[in-house]
């Protein structure tokens, strides 16, 4: 049976190019969704759906909206996988360089791509709300003259001829995605795997040194801390949640840090146990 995958994102966006090249050669169904709390929505409502979520950046840093829909869901992170962003320039089937007038992507693939747009200055920069659905309106609507910036797979998806690519500045780009799943089907789905990865959250007490004694705690069970990310409470004002992220070898180690911590913390509660992507960047 294939596996249904939600996205954030039409066919053709960089969350089903992280899901197909996370899955690999397994048989999967991108269901596609305009939002991450739609997604998450339909995640609740059908417990057979997995998810694919991104949760950061390499040059734009944490998405803060993931990590509390993450939060307040009852999904397990069960994986991760991080893919390169590289950009390329898609026009129609026979337009060329000399051809394109107006260029449309997300403001953030636009900024991505800022040296390759500045020295094609007769190019029109217009702003659109996705990268692969610039690609499918040019597409769909046969405009001529105009160009996307997208992924090869958008590209591929709309039949786009691809002028050029690798237009990306900054070759460093990455983006880290979490796979989730309903809880229920979480030991199926990780059998095999070797699990040295853990994603956390809690919340700590407004007093001297809190935070600094879970730390001492977690470098004691020689557990590294991979990621630490705060966020306020509101309404608590000084108060903050705290995701951290931790790596392991000894899973027993990992798992008696956490009952020593667990009493300094409030709110605590484990967003995922999964193995860490490892694949050379």
């Amino acid at each position: 049976m294939n596996k249904k995958i939600t996205i954030q994102g039409i066919a053709g966006c960089y969350h089903e190019a992280a899901a197909r090249s996370y899955f690999g050669e397994e048989e999967i169904e991108t269901v596609p969704c305009s939002t991450f709390p739609e997604m998450f929505d339909r995640m609740n409502n059908d417990r057979s759906l997995l998810g694919i979520i991104a949760i950061e950046n390499t040059i734009a840093g944490s998405i803060l909206q993931n990590h509390e829909l993450l939060r307040k869901s009852e999904l397990s992170i069960i994986g991760e996988y991080k893919l390169r962003i590289s950009h390329v320039l898609a026009a129609l089937p026979g337009e060329t360089m000399d051809d394109i007038l107006e260029v449309n992507s997300h403001p953030m693939a636009l900024m991505q791509c800022g040296d390759f747009l500045q020295a094609h200055p007769k190019m029109k920069v217009v702003e659109k709300d996705d990268t692969a659905g610039s690609a499918q309106e040019i597409s769909h609507r046969h405009l001529s003259g105009h160009a996307a910036i997208c992924g090869k797979l958008a590209a591929e998806i709309y039949n786009m001829n691809i002028l050029a690519e690798g237009i990306e500045t900054n070759k460093r780009n990455f983006t880290r995605f979490l796979i989730l799943a309903d809880p229920f089907h979480r030991e199926i789905l990780i059998a095999g795997k070797r699990i040295n990865k853990a994603s956390l959250v809690f919340s700590l007490p407004h007093t001297q040194g809190s935070l600094s004694k879970v730390l001492t705690i977690l470098s004691f069970y020689d557990i590294n801390l991979s990621k630490i990310q705060s966020m306020p409470i509101i309404g608590k004002e000084w108060e903050y949640r705290f995701y951290i992220d931790l790596t392991f070898d000894n899973f027993t180690r990992y798992k008696q840090s956490l009952e020593a911590i667990r009493p300094l913390t409030k709110d605590f509660k484990i967003l995922g146990e999964y193995a860490e992507f490892n694949q050379p960047l």
